[in-house]
């Protein structure tokens, strides 16, 4: 059957593409908020493309979230239920003229969709679209279909939707397509994500700024004083120098550095900070890095002492880390690193678990075997640096429940980046990947 499924995805997949590029051109970017006018609109455009595969919708909504879509297509009594989840809200663009392509005006080139959100995470929309599409009406499964307009900001509504929906949204196997594919032409499942922790640290060493020529050289500007902070989040290799924190084992897959190189847009002569395998670096470790700093611009700087200045710390967590106790971890650093007596405040921001996939199981079994048939090759198992606090949220919910992690951008894909793409061949193999595992979970063969 794998054969007719492959068929049947082909002869869908120019409607699925253009499903994808009709939400392409919505600039649905949940960092302008839930009420500007792409939000609503491409929630709608979801309700439309659900309904267009037989599910019937409705619209999930919790005060100051914007709407999350459900999709649902009941299956017999005692059937398994299989929940599909994507997003639909993107990154916001960035700076245009780094685009080589209006953002939001999907554009192919040697066969990649570029646009915001072609990748990450309207393809994985896409992909549920497709499998649907290929599969027969009668398939014995109930399939619910999530897609929520919030994860780019972290999910911060998941746990009050999925408490107040918590027995429509219950599944047996939960398949959260937003995370990625090993490289072009080779599959993963991901089965590990890392968490998160943030804050804004305060330095400052004066009442109100000063003549710099008058009192330089004996008071401290608090800029240089960030500075001197900031940089005892690393010893000398580059590797975090927070105590206190996880580690965990390393992945049995590692990341080329060339590669690593191209797909991040390393400069030449940069050299990789950390230690280890690169994937663990990656994966499995802990990761600090400096966001932003608030402090005057070129523009506006003045022969005066810079009283006082802030950054926004940013620590990738270890799977294995308790989020709390790193927050703690991370401030006591930066309260304990102080330089030159320097007053330091650090406001304490959001976290997000880190998440380990229970590898093995039916379901994972099932689109493990999508994916080799699919691809023709065997799957990667990898981990993921990012963190998707949902993932964890669900998995809080439905304790049960399968929870797998899928995807169809890879590396070259630029994810919220300028010139975001996604290869369509990709795609159209997730589609096939995904209408296989379902056929399998249904308990057909395939």
């Amino acid at each position: 059957m794998s054969a007719a499924l492959t068929e049947a995805v082909a002869a869908a997949f120019p409607s699925v593409r253009s499903d994808l590029e009709s939400l392409v051109r919505i600039p649905s970017v949940s960092a302008e908020g839930s009420d500007t006018p792409g939000m609503p609109a491409c929630g709608e455009r979801v309700a439309d493309l659900l309904r267009g595969v037989g599910l019937a919708v409705r619209m999930l909504d919790i005060p100051g979230a914007p709407s999350a879509v459900l999709g649902e297509r009941p299956g017999p009594a005692g059937a398994p239920v299989v929940m599909l989840y994507a997003h639909y809200d993107v990154q916001p663009a960035g700076d245009p003229t780094a685009w080589r392509t209006p953002p939001f005006e999907p554009v192919e080139r040697n066969g990649r969709l570029y646009g915001r959100g072609a990748s990450d995470d309207k393809a994985g929309l896409a992909t549920h679209l497709g499998a649907l599409r290929a599969l027969p009406a009668d398939l014995p499964l109930t399939i619910k279909v999530l897609v929520e307009g919030e994860e780019e900001l972290g999910s911060p509504h998941a746990a009050a939707l999925l408490a107040s929906h918590a027995e429509t949204l219950a599944a047996d196997i939960i398949v959260v397509a937003d995370s990625e594919q090993w490289r072009v032409g080779v599959p993963a499942l991901t089965t590990s994500l890392r968490g998160l922790v943030d804050c804004t640290v305060e330095v400052r060493t004066l009442r109100d700024g000063v003549h710099s020529g008058q009192f330089g050289g004996a008071v401290p500007d608090a800029l240089s004083a960030l500075a001197r902070l900031l940089a005892t989040l690393h010893d000398d290799r580059g590797s975090v120098a927070i105590a206190g924190l996880v580690r965990a084992a390393d992945p049995a897959v590692d990341v080329p550095e060339d590669e690593l190189r191209a797909s991040g847009g390393v400069m030449e002569g940069v050299h990789l900070v950390g230690d280890g395998p690169i994937a663990s670096r990656l994966w499995r470790q802990p990761a600090v890095s400096v966001l932003a700093i608030d402090a005057p611009r070129l523009s506006e700087a003045i022969n005066q002492i810079v009283p006082v200045a802030r950054a926004k710390v940013s620590l990738r967590l270890a799977p294995g880390q308790d989020p709390a106790a790193a927050m703690d971890a991370l401030v006591a650093h930066l309260e304990g690193h102080a330089p030159w007596g320097a007053q330091v405040t650090v406001t304490r921001g959001s976290s997000a678990e880190p998440f380990e996939i229970a590898s093995g199981t039916p379901a994972y079994e099932a689109f493990r075997g999508g994916l080799r048939d699919a691809w023709g090759v065997e799957p990667a198992e990898i981990g993921v640096g990012g963190s998707i606090p949902l993932v964890a949220a669900l998995a809080r919910a439905y304790p049960d429940a399968s929870i797998l992690l899928t995807g169809v951008g890879e590396p070259t894909s630029a994810i919220h980046g300028p010139n975001e793409s996604q290869d369509l061949r990709e795609l159209e193999r997730a589609c096939v990947a995904e209408a296989i595992a379902l056929t399998h979970l249904a308990g057909r063969s395939a």
